[in-house]
């Protein structure tokens, strides 16, 4: 099983990826042997791969047609951001308890880079550095069960993410918000961090139905 597992891992790892960089779209069909081709894995690696996206919630099974990308709606991506808000806000106050001087630094000079980005017009800039900032928070906290769940999550909304991120004007509202974030962690202020998080994706939902609506 260990083998089986060293094997399949990369062929799972790398069409997730592809999903997650929107090479294959929501509904796209997925077809055992052009995955294999693509990726050179075999087509029972494959099989298992696909299995274990559709565990995640990635990809969907349908009735004699195999497997295809799943979409995922407007109204998921909210329940989804609303999962993340108290899981994230969980990581959040763990960062503020745990957090060391050194990691201080590294969050104060990833807002340095967040202001700099958005000043100069650099959207994919500050998109990346916005997942930096979310995925730091996760480790920091040391909640690696959160970390998890939210790593999923994340994979299933990332296309809305990524719709929301290139909405004109979104980053300099973002900002101040993922600014807040950063201080009340450095601060060693649980409460105000889980509260800015909170509020952060209260704004991330608000935005979410605005986009759709646009």
């Amino acid at each position: 099983m260990g083998e089986r597992a060293e094997i399949e891992k990369p062929v799972v790892d790398a069409i997730r990826e592809a999903i997650i960089r929107g090479e294959f779209v929501p509904n796209q069909r997925l077809v055992e042997a052009d995955l294999s081709a693509q990726f050179a894995a075999s087509r029972a690696n494959v099989r298992i791969a696909l299995l274990e996206l559709a565990n995640e919630g990635l990809v969907e099974r349908v009735q004699n047609r195999g497997a295809r990308v799943r979409a995922v709606s407007l109204e998921e991506a909210i329940e989804i951001s609303e999962v993340r808000m108290v899981v994230e806000s969980l990581c959040a106050e763990k960062a503020a308890e745990r957090i060391s001087d050194e990691e201080i630094g590294e969050l104060k000079a990833l807002g340095k880079a967040m202001r700099k980005a958005v000043a100069s017009g650099d959207v994919m800039g500050y998109s990346g550095l916005n997942q930096e900032l979310h995925r730091r928070v996760r480790e920091i906290s040391g909640q690696h069960t959160a970390g998890q769940v939210l790593e999923r999550l994340r994979a299933q909304s990332v296309r809305h993410q990524f719709r929301l991120a290139m909405r004109p004007g979104r980053p300099s509202v973002s900002l101040p918000e993922h600014l807040a974030i950063i201080d009340a962690i450095c601060a060693h202020d649980a409460a105000a961090a889980a509260a800015a998080i909170r509020q952060h994706l209260s704004s991330v939902i608000e935005a979410l139905r605005e986009a759709e609506q646009a």
